[in-house]
């Protein structure tokens, strides 16, 4: 998200109008406009905004969530995240594989045979780059 996308969220949070927001801009930046802040300027004006009780959205974690896997196949999933911790992947890395090996989009729908094989896979990787398997 841009500087000024936050910006313009920040004076909606806080429930702004127009007179007052420019009257803000003038005040911390000596514009009226967002258009013509500097890097150093946008900062100073959302410092102000968080000063007056704005709190910024955190950042979304990147990835998606921990698949939720039958059953039977928990041991193996459970392996499988254990080798992405161990290479500070994403879910998102075996899935891929899962789409490249088997033409399965996400790794909880492999069956256990593919789950092996992709343990089997992840093991090798581990090998070539010196990590424990």
């Amino acid at each position: 998200m841009s500087s000024l996308a936050k910006i313009h969220i920040a004076k909606a949070q806080l429930g702004l109008d127009d007179d007052t927001y420019r009257a803000l801009l003038a005040r911390v930046a000596g514009v009226r406009s967002a258009k013509e802040l500097s890097p150093r300027q946008i900062g100073a004006v959302l410092a102000e905004f968080e000063r007056l009780g704005w709190k910024p959205a955190p950042p979304k974690k990147a990835g998606r969530k921990v698949p939720k896997p039958a059953p039977d196949r928990q041991k193996l999933l459970g392996k499988i995240e254990a080798f992405l911790a161990e290479a500070n992947r994403p879910w998102a890395y075996v899935d891929g594989m899962a789409l490249r090996m088997f033409q399965v989009e996400r790794v909880e729908w492999c069956d256990s045979e593919q789950l092996g094989r992709l343990i089997a896979a992840l093991g090798y990787d581990a090998k070539r780059h010196g990590r424990p398997t």
